[in-house]
Formats: C-alpha cells, sequence, structure tokens
C-alpha cells in the first residue's frame, strides 16, 4: 500500500511548529517510514509543488496577500487540512492588536525593506478565514504528543481529536496550587484548551491562553471575577484576546 502523501507548509509566524517536528528526534525516521513528504521546506530544499497531498499541514496567520495565494494554492492540492499552531487556529500573535495600522508596524520594523509586501487589512487572520479546515491542532507551539497522537489518527483514516475540557481541570488532577484564586494572578486556564499538562501553572507561570479557547468557555464569567480581583477591563481583554477572538470588555478603560 502505497504511503499517504503530506506536505508541511508556513505562513506569517515563527516556524515554531514546524521546529517541532523536526525536534522529534527519537520518531522521525519512523514517520519518513510511514508518510511521503513531498513538500517541507524547514527540513529540505527538495520540493514538489504540483503534487496531490492526502494532508497539508499548515502553520502561521494571513497576514500578506502572498499568505492568501500560497494557502488557497495549498488547499487546491490538499484532500486534508490540518492548522497547527495558535497562528494557524486563531490568529495568533500576528492577530493582535487590530486597531494598529498594520502597514505603519510594517514600516517602523523593516523600513524600505517592507515595499514588497501587500498587507492585507487589519490584524493576522487564522485559515478558517480563507478556506475550509479540517483539523486542528492547537498551541504555541504545538505539543509533541499530540502531533505524533494526531499523525497516528490520520494513517487510521480519522481526524485528530482534541480535548475539550479547560487547563484548569489538568491543574486539579496535578493538585496544583490555583494561581488564580489563592495568589490573584490573572491566569485564564478556566476557558483555554487543555493538552498541555498545565505546564505554566505547573511551573508557578499564570495560562496565557496560548491553546485557544476550551469548548463552551465561559468568557463573561471569568471577566467577571477578574474584575471583582480589581484587574481593568482593558488589561483583562488584551489577555483573553491574545489568543481568541473576543468582544469588546465589559467595562470600558477609564480614560487617562
Amino acid at each position: 500500500m502505497s504511503k499517504p502523501t503530506v506536505g508541511i507548509f508556513g505562513l506569517t509566524g515563527c516556524a515554531g511548529d514546524q521546529l517541532l517536528i523536526l525536534n522529534c528526534e527519537d520518531e522521525l525516521l519512523g514517520l519518513v517510514e510511514l508518510l511521503d513528504i513531498r513538500d517541507f521546506v524547514m527540513a529540505s530544499s527538495a520540493r514538489d509543488e504540483l503534487a496531490m497531498l492526502d494532508v497539508a499541514l499548515v502553520e502561521g496567520a494571513v497576514v500578506t496577500d502572498r499568505d492568501e495565494k500560497k494557502l488557497r494554492h495549498v488547499r487546491e492540492r490538499a484532500k486534508l487540512l490540518i492548522a497547527i499552531g495558535a497562528c494557524a487556529a486563531t490568529g495568533g500573535i500576528p492577530g493582535m492588536a487590530p486597531e494598529l495600522d498594520r502597514q505603519v508596524l510594517f514600516n517602523d520594523i523593516y523600513g524600505d525593506a517592507v515595499g514588497s509586501f501587500e498587507l492585507k487589512a487589519g490584524r493576522g487572520r487564522p485559515l478558517s478565514d480563507f478556506v475550509r479546515v479540517d483539523g486542528v491542532l492547537p498551541g504555541c507551539p504545538i505539543e509533541k504528543h499530540e502531533f505524533l497522537a494526531a499523525i497516528a489518527s490520520l494513517l487510521q483514516g480519522n481526524l485528530p481529536r482534541l480535548k475539550e475540557y479547560p487547563v484548569c481541570t489538568e491543574c486539579r488532577l496535578r493538585e496544583n496550587r490555583c494561581l488564580l484564586m489563592h495568589d490573584n494572578a490573572l491566569c485564564i486556564g478556566s476557558v483555554t484548551r487543555a493538552g498541555c499538562a498545565a505546564r505554566c501553572p505547573s511551573l508557578g507561570v499564570p495560562c496565557i491562553g496560548c491553546r485557544g479557547p476550551a469548548v463552551d468557555a465561559n468568557f463573561p464569567s471569568l471577566q467577571a471575577l477578574l474584575l471583582s480581583k480589581g484587574y481593568e477591563a482593558r488589561d483583562i481583554h488584551d489577555k483573553l484576546g491574545v489568543f481568541a477572538r473576543l468582544p469588546e470588555p465589559a467595562e470600558a478603560p477609564c480614560a487617562d
């Protein structure tokens, strides 16, 4: 039986998810034996840009017209398209601060070198705003065990399955001290999809929501709780808005 053809692609982002795949060092040879990888520029300059793909794994947000064109071309080639990482799933870091002019930001950072880019209006956007996405691997970056489990599922003809409960559940299972309730930390694990084994809270670092929203995440309840703890509405909204699209804050921030 022929091996499934796979392509791994990157749009605007840090390429951390592709790097994590390469860091599956002990499993890489096994993956190569199971998959016919036709396009993975981080791993090899040899590319088959016209091959039809059984699965395309795409990381990064859509920020430029070039991103959109590349994404649509990949979608046309692939039977299944899996968004990998926070940028591809929700817009991620490129999706922050939609009120800021992207052209101004690019010019400030890159100067004249930005002239070759045609920016999309507004912030970076997830793949699902432009094409059909068949599955998602969340995280910033993705989790190694979830990636390997997803490949195993795809080889069996199934889409990857994700945990639906929040990071708070994983914290409880690990018997962690609650950073929100006991330390008054701005932790948003209660609305963030589990799957990371509560890595950050286990190290005393508040969850920042990099895995995107949990199923049935109750944002208004968490916003109300954080407001009662003395946090400013704008600070709450900005924290919740890094990896998820949210409505305007429950209360307008005070004018300076």
